[in-house]
């Protein structure tokens, strides 16, 4: 290789590293979640499909923790949701205590803990995330979450705001589930269901101060179960607010 070859390889390897380097610095980068969406959904409706999809969507999105919340209040219609939880159906009625309506339907989503849209309206739902970011608070709090052992280990630093209250929360998720459908209004079909929440485990009460909590994996698993989405919600059980920090891990 002569001296001229060698230079002109060199100049177009430093040209490169140089793109690379460029690109490395413009790439966005998701590192925290900005945003939480719970979908309350059901086997037996006929409009959920569209918004399990979504989920599932939305769901592979890094800046979104999405979760489905089965509910169980239309297993009269011919059809017992396999996945449905009361614990559920109570979450939402709690949001609509909070929000001092009596708005519950399926597909229903909540963004970060202060929006409700119908869960297949995606236009809806982009604006909420837009909207419900911009308050102040919300996804505020940096939480961290990691598997060591048999024990998940939360992180919770301080609240920038004087005062601040809350609970954290922590749910055990099914990435994918599909459920052949054998009666009611969507018999026949076959609907995957996504970052499906198996377990809700209370991990402690927040004070706006930096903590630290250890949870014995023995009680978020179960079987299906391959993540974890620990929480930060303003409120409590019976009155939820704004989310304020969140997290998620896999646990395969």
């Amino acid at each position: 290789m002569t001296a001229l070859m060698a230079k002109n390889l060199m100049s177009r390897w430093s040209g490169a590293l140089g793109v690379c380097a460029i690109i490395a610095v413009i790439r966005p980068a998701h590192a925290d979640p900005r945003t939480v969406v719970e979908l309350f959904t059901s086997q037996g409706c006929s409009s959920c499909p569209p918004a399990d999809k979504i989920v599932g969507e939305l769901a592979r999105d890094p800046s979104v923790i999405a979760l489905s919340m089965p509910i169980d209040y239309w297993d009269y219609l011919g059809w017992k949701d396999t996945l449905a939880d009361s614990r559920f159906s109570a979450r939402q009625k709690a949001y609509s205590h909070t929000r001092g309506d009596r708005n519950l339907y399926t597909p229903q989503m909540i963004v970060n803990g202060s929006a409700q849209v119908i869960g297949s309206d995606r236009a809806a739902i982009e604006s909420a995330i837009k909207s419900t970011g911009k308050a102040e608070g919300v996804m505020s709090v940096p939480v961290s979450m990691t598997l060591s052992g048999n024990q998940i280990n939360v992180s919770v630093e301080a609240s920038k705001a004087a005062t601040g209250r809350g609970e954290i929360w922590l749910c055990s998720v099914s990435r994918a589930v599909p459920i052949s459908i054998g009666r009611g209004e969507n018999r026949g079909q076959q609907v995957t269901y996504y970052n499906v929440v198996r377990n809700l485990v209370k991990v402690g009460d927040w004070n706006g101060a930096a903590g630290s909590w250890s949870i014995p994996l023995e009680s978020i698993s179960r079987d299906g179960v391959d993540a974890a989405v620990v929480y930060l919600q303003d409120g409590n059980r019976e009155r939820p607010g704004a989310m304020l920090g969140a997290a998620i891990t896999e646990l395969r």
